[in-house]
């Protein structure tokens, strides 16, 4: 490959890396075609964007992005390495975990997730349970919600408490 080539190639991968609010980095070696083709399938059915890469770009990449936190992933940049871009958190750890119910890859390397490195393949059940902005939203709202009805609740049955006493009282005066 040419130099003038690997470093398009470097400068598509830091944009990327830039743009992508989390990306893992796994291992797909000893997957066949059929297998490889299904995980596509399976990444874009779920906004995933899935890149096989070489480690040496993939590393002077994260060195342009001039983010201390990647110097981190460096260490894992052995082997067959590819990258799933994402703009949640935790979906390509469910999609990961998904297809190792059938398969036993893809592996999870390291993973960059809410600002967060994680690092191994034991760490897929942490980023799992990791909401989503969306998620985390819903919760705070439903939080501030159940004082609130449970105010509403009880003003409602205290007015139908007040208005019965009140009744009661108008009609033993007359």
């Amino acid at each position: 490959m040419k130099r003038k080539d690997k470093d398009i190639i470097i400068e598509k991968l830091t944009h990327e890396i830039k743009s992508a609010n989390h990306f893992y980095l796994t291992d797909l070696s000893d997957l066949n075609a059929a297998d490889t083709s299904a995980l596509r399938r399976l990444c874009f059915s779920k906004n995933i964007k899935l890149l096989v890469v070489k480690n040496t770009l993939l590393q002077k990449a994260l060195e342009r992005t001039q983010n201390s936190d990647f110097a981190e992933l460096t260490s894992v940049l052995n082997g067959h390495t590819s990258v799933m871009f994402s703009d949640q958190a935790n979906v390509p750890a469910k999609l990961i975990k998904e297809f190792r119910k059938k398969h036993k890859k893809p592996l999870l390397k390291a993973a960059y997730a809410e600002q967060s490195i994680y690092i191994g393949d034991d760490q897929i059940n942490a980023l799992d349970q990791i909401k989503s902005k969306n998620e985390l939203i819903a919760d705070v709202i439903a939080l501030l919600q159940s004082p609130i009805r449970n105010v509403m609740s009880g003003l409602q049955s205290g007015g139908h408490k007040i208005s019965g006493i009140l009744e009661t009282l108008s009609k033993r005066e007359n």
